[in-house]
């Protein structure tokens, strides 16, 4: 339906989804698919389909899960190498809004400035801020697919003295297209996924040095990339591409899974196996301490993956080097650190983290009163206390995003659908006093992006609905078969 409001065209949907990176594109598919008939759209603030994906331009830019559990359930991946380049996953994503027909469903350059609940109409009200007007969209049910992290600024972390420094300061979230550092000397201060990324990337595109400078290490693994050309297991020879499929998809979930348990379960051995895989693959002599030997557990924090082992690899150029070390003060030049070292820098990447954010940043309202999203607590880690017909839509922080976001999506269509047989217009998260004891992080990692952002997440609790996400064996079952009554609250309102 489409009307005017206060001079803003108005348009009704059954279901909006926010963000077309792959948790968007993943709850479009499966509103079509478990939901025939409802009306919905993707409201989409930038001007392109990927998410994080479309946002991260720097080099060398990859997935660092595989993208056999990474990639959506319904579209397998079906190239040999499990872990891809941002660019491959945007075709990737591509390729799947236009086959299933979700493209057509994106408004592109429209963001979300607030949303409203209203319990006398029993449906949400948006202000969007569409193609340079403003708009009205109402909506009986929003999933948001935002991600968790700030798209508009990054971490924000003290680094005393770095606006002396007189060469070029970069945030990988907002890496320079022009950027050249052919030949010149790049410090990147980091030791995640991002820097490990960043520094074979820059190696092969001709940096004269490199320098990952860390205050503490990380764990990183080599994984096997997989080409074209390579042996294909008798599996995938003798039985269908459908079912070889889903079974490549199966063997990555149980791996990933199998490998997070082990090194929760056995700490120590997990740190010995992981560091004398890392030394195996680093040049003769390279000093393992303290470069390589965190000081927490793996897996307290994520474990970092590299492809091939290039990480690994770029230490024998002679042009890439670590140094573990807190920094004293930037210069004019370069880094002076608290060891008395100095390192002389034409760039400085700084490679230290994103900021959390959830919902996008929208300004959420019930009834005009605000939601305080860090008071709140999160029912199957995909709804919020008090906020009733909105989902979010999260991954793991142990596993593949998308397996998390998967299962939100599914879990929310069968609620949508339990609704819509029973009559029911709204369906509200409700914890009680007893079960809001004992609160927990939703994201259960010791990561300092997390830990600086903890006073903007919601809680998990510690029993029933109301715990963390985990385990993907358990959220699957949980979205086709966990009890949708147990901790929602649902209403029959006319209106």
């Amino acid at each position: 339906m489409n009307g005017h409001a206060n001079g803003a065209a108005t348009h009704d949907y059954d279901v909006v989804i926010v963000g077309a990176g792959i948790s968007g594109v993943n709850a479009g598919y499966r509103v079509q698919s478990n939901l025939p008939g409802s009306t919905y759209t993707i409201l989409e603030a930038r001007s392109d389909l990927g998410g994080t994906w479309s946002l991260f331009k720097y080099p060398g830019v990859r997935s660092d899960s595989d993208l056999h559990t990474f990639g959506f359930p319904f579209n397998p991946w079906t190239k040999p190498n499990s872990i891809a380049t941002g660019e491959s996953i945007i075709e990737y994503m591509e390729d799947t809004a236009r086959k299933f027909g979700i493209d057509k469903h994106i408004q592109f350059r429209h963001k979300v400035a607030s949303a409203n609940w209203s319990s006398d109409e029993q449906r949400w009200r948006l202000e969007v801020d569409g193609d340079g007007r403003r708009k009205v969209v109402y909506a009986k049910f929003i999933i948001m697919g935002t991600g968790y992290f700030d798209h508009d600024k990054p971490l924000q972390t003290v680094i005393p003295g770095l606006e002396d420094f007189k060469g070029t300061r970069v945030h990988p979230q907002f890496w320079p297209k022009e950027l050249d550092y052919k030949g010149k000397k790049m410090v990147v201060i980091g030791s995640g996924a991002t820097t490990i990324t960043i520094l074979p990337a820059v190696v092969d595109g001709g940096v004269g040095s490199v320098t990952m400078l860390q205050r503490s290490p990380s764990y990183i693994m080599s994984t096997p990339q997989h080409k074209e050309g390579d042996p294909v297991p008798l599996y995938e020879r003798v039985l269908p591409t459908w079912f070889s499929l889903r079974l490549k998809r199966l063997q990555f979930i149980l791996l990933g899974w199998g490998m997070f348990l082990y090194c929760r379960t056995f700490p120590n051995h997990a740190r010995n196996f992981i560091t004398a895989a890392a030394k195996s693959l680093l040049p003769p002599d390279f000093p393992m301490e303290p470069h390589f030997k965190p000081a927490y557990n793996p897996w307290e924090q994520r474990l970092c993956f590299c492809p091939d082992a290039d990480f690994f690899k770029c230490f024998a150029s002679g042009r890439a080097h670590v140094v573990t070390d807190t920094i004293k003060r930037v210069t004019a030049t370069g880094i002076e650190l608290n060891s008395g070292e100095k390192l002389d820098a034409d760039i400085i990447v700084t490679a230290t983290g994103l900021a959390l954010q959830f919902c996008g940043n929208i300004a959420l309202t019930v009834d005009k009163k605000p939601v305080s999203i860090p008071d709140s607590y999160m029912w199957r880690a995909s709804m919020l206390t008090d906020v009733p017909n909105l989902g979010l839509s999260i991954g793991y922080v142990n596993a593949s995003w998308t397996l998390g976001s998967d299962t939100a999506a599914r879990l929310l269509t069968r609620l949508i659908k339990f609704m819509r047989d029973n009559g029911y217009t709204s369906a509200t998260p409700s914890i009680s006093d007893d079960e809001r004891r004992n609160p927990r992080s939703p994201l259960d990692l010791k990561s300092t992006y997390i830990k600086e952002g903890q006073n903007l997440l919601p809680h998990a609790g510690s029993t029933g609905p109301w715990l963390p996400r985990n385990t993907y064996f358990q959220d699957n079952w949980n979205a086709s078969r966990a009890d949708l009554r147990k901790g929602l609250r649902f209403e029959k309102v006319s209106t």
